[in-house]
Formats: C-alpha cells, sequence, structure tokens
C-alpha cells in the first residue's frame, strides 16, 4: 500500500491491518485526477494496439490470399468501429470520475 504512492500509512493492530482515509484536499483530488488520466490514457494505448493487432492479422489474411480485399477491408472498418466505440467509453468514464473526484 505504500509503494502505491497513493498518500495512504497503514497501521497494524494485531491481526488487524487499518488504512485511515485522509480528507481529501483539492491539491490530492488534482493528483488523483492525474492519475485517473493516465490510466485512460493507458487504456486507450491498450485498444489500439489491440486494433493495430487485428489490422496486422487482417494483412496477412489478405497476403496469404484468405480473405478478399473488400472482405479485409470491411473488417478494418468494423475494428475500427469498435475502437472509436472503446476510445468514447473509456472517455466517458474518465468524465464521470472526475465530476465524482471534484464533488465536495
Amino acid at each position: 500500500i505504500r509503494d502505491a504512492d497513493m498518500g495512504l500509512n497503514p497501521a497494524t493492530n494485531g491481526d488487524l491491518i487499518r488504512v485511515p482515509m485522509p480528507m481529501l484536499t483539492e491539491e490530492r483530488r488534482r493528483d488523483l485526477i492525474k492519475l485517473v488520466k493516465s490510466e485512460g490514457e493507458d487504456a486507450k494505448i491498450a485498444v489500439r494496439n489491440i486494433r493495430r493487432d487485428a489490422n496486422g492479422s487482417l494483412k496477412e489474411l489478405l497476403k496469404n490470399k484468405e480473405v478478399s480485399e473488400d472482405d479485409e477491408r470491411r473488417a478494418q472498418d468494423d475494428v475500427q468501429k469498435l475502437t472509436d466505440r472503446f476510445v468514447v467509453e473509456i472517455d466517458q468514464m474518465l468524465a464521470v470520475k472526475e465530476t465524482d473526484l471534484m464533488a465536495v
């Protein structure tokens, strides 16, 4: 918990571990928002990497003549639509979380 650098200080009490949660200050809220945005960007990068892998697989199928150019193009369009949908979902989740964090 300490290594996570979240500003928490766990205390052991026999078999119990207590983690007191301090009140969120404006500065801490902003730090958490930065952390959330960073995680959101990592998620978007992961989605884009999956798109890249899928498009690479489609190109390989086309190269091996297992699909036609039209089918490959249609599949790439479908992959792009899915990518766009998930990026929008991530952005929406980020906006909701930012609003939650800034609520006093």
